[in-house]
């Protein structure tokens, strides 16, 4: 079961399975959250998305556990990814919430321009594999509700 979990009910397998490297699984499982997340968003509000943020989360410290190693996490746990991009869209609508994951995935990826993101994945265990994403979703909420300002 933890497999599953962290694979993120197998997208982070996808293009392992394909091209044979899981490079950019994470991307993989962070578009297949964001409809979910919105859709959270639209049937149950934002307190819905916080909710599940919180849930993705805690399932990501409890999937991501029996994997991680002294180099780190696998390229297919992306279950992480997946409680960013959830973090990442809390409250937005459709385009600030596009900014706000495509912000995410900035921060996740080139993690030493975004401060404390390279710091947090330093952190040992899979809270290491978790925060960094999380903080990198902050990242991404805090500008998508700049854009939902703007544009509002």
């Amino acid at each position: 079961m933890h497999r599953v979990v962290a694979s993120w009910f197998g997208t982070g397998l996808i293009l392992g399975r394909l091209r044979g490297d899981p490079l950019g699984s994470g991307t993989v499982g962070a578009l297949f959250t964001f409809p979910l997340a919105l859709a959270v968003g639209y049937w149950w509000g934002w307190e819905g998305q916080v909710i599940a943020a919180v849930l993705v989360t805690s399932l990501s410290l409890w999937a991501a556990r029996p994997f991680v190693g002294p180099e780190g996490d696998a390229g297919w746990i992306v279950v992480d990814e997946a409680a960013g991009a959830f973090i990442s869209v809390i409250g937005l609508g459709f385009l600030p919430a596009v900014a706000g994951l495509l912000v995410f995935r900035a921060a996740d990826i080139f993690k030493n321009f975004a401060p404390g993101v390279a710091r947090a994945e330093r952190l040992p265990g899979a809270v290491g594999v978790t925060a960094d994403d999380v903080l990198a979703g902050l990242y991404g909420l805090a500008v998508g509700h700049l854009v939902q300002t703007l544009i509002s």
